[in-house]
This record gives structure tokens, sequence and C-alpha cells, in this order.
């Protein structure tokens, strides 16, 4: 099985920090990605995906070199901690169930152009494991 990258999920939120205007939770999740964005930017990550609730950073130079901001996921019932991708996800999937693991969200398709299912690993945090399509 072939790994193509791992991204970290740093989980944002709409508290310290977040515009004291920002009535409404797209504005205030808009405002806490935008300060995201303004610090990795200092570290030299440059946007190359946001979905407004998930925005995917990466080094110019090293484009697998990534992190992700995420506020809460869109469709899966709970955030992940990691982000896999794999060459063939639904052999990583059938591995999966095959070894036992906990499969805590199922393999589906995502409207923006993933493969993906989560699973959770030995010390309890949850891999979101794609392949794009």
């Amino acid at each position: 099985m072939s790994v193509r990258r791992i991204v970290p999920n740093i989980r944002t939120s709409t508290g310290p920090g977040a515009e004291p205007d920002a009535a409404d939770t797209t504005t205030a999740v808009a405002a806490a990605m935008k300060r995201n964005a303004e610090f990795y930017g200092l570290l030299g990550l440059q946007e190359v995906m946001n979905h407004g609730w998930i925005t995917t950073l990466a080094s110019p130079s090293h484009p697998s070199a990534q992190i992700s901001i995420v506020e809460a996921d869109a469709t899966a019932p709970v955030t992940p901690d990691m982000s896999m991708e794999v060459e063939d996800v639904d052999a990583a999937y059938t591995a999966m169930q095959e070894g036992g693991a906990e499969i805590v969200y199922p393999l589906h398709d995502e409207e923006w152009g993933v493969r993906r299912f989560f699973v959770r690993d030995p010390n309890g945090r949850v891999i979101n494991v794609l392949g794009h399509r």
C-alpha cells in the first residue's frame, strides 16, 4: 500500500482572537480561517484549498508539506486529527476492516472529489484516509 501524503488537521474555533462583532458562525469561522492563514503564511505556507470549513496550506517549494485548519467536518460525525492520502483507498478500507480497526465513518464519495473513510488509531486519534477521484 502506498501513502502519498500525511497532513495534520489543526482544529480551530471562533474563540479567542475572533472578531468581536462576528455575530454569525459563518463570519466567525471565516475570520478564524483568515487568522490561521496569515499566521502560517509568516512561515511560508500558502492556501491551496479552501472549502470554508477546512483550509489547506502548503509550502510552495515542497507542495506535499501541508497542514489543514478545520473548524468542523462538513459531512462526517467527527473531525479527524490527521489525513492520509493513499494510492488505493478501497484497499486501505478493506485492510482496516479485515484488521479489526474501528471504522468511525464508512467509505464515502464526497462532493468535493475525494473518496474517504475515518478510522480510529490505537491512540484514539481519528484518521481521515482518502484518495482523490
